[in-house]
């Protein structure tokens, strides 16, 4: 039992590694399009979450990096999705 809790453990660091990079990457390509400028709530708040996951990850919360990593992602695509429309890149 105890031997199937520290997988379970160890898993976590994987699932919010994972997102944390899926919230990079979308973060970054919200960047590529202006999204600080045309989108700058969204875009900060993008920032901020990702921010607050690196920080509980690196305290071995992975519940919350992943959860965190997760509204990341969501705050950036919504950034990502409203500069190209400002912009007329998404046509």
């Amino acid at each position: 039992m105890a031997l199937s809790a520290s997988l379970l453990a160890g898993c976590g660091s994987v699932f919010a590694g994972v997102e944390t990079l899926r919230a990079e990457r979308k973060l970054e390509e919200a960047r590529a399009h202006g999204a600080a400028k045309h989108a700058p709530y969204e875009f900060t708040m993008a920032e901020e979450h990702l921010a607050k996951a690196r920080l509980e990850a690196a305290e071995a919360d992975y519940g919350d990096a992943e959860r965190l990593s997760q509204i990341a992602i969501g705050y950036a695509e919504r950034a990502l999705a409203l500069s190209r429309a400002r912009t007329g890149a998404g046509r």
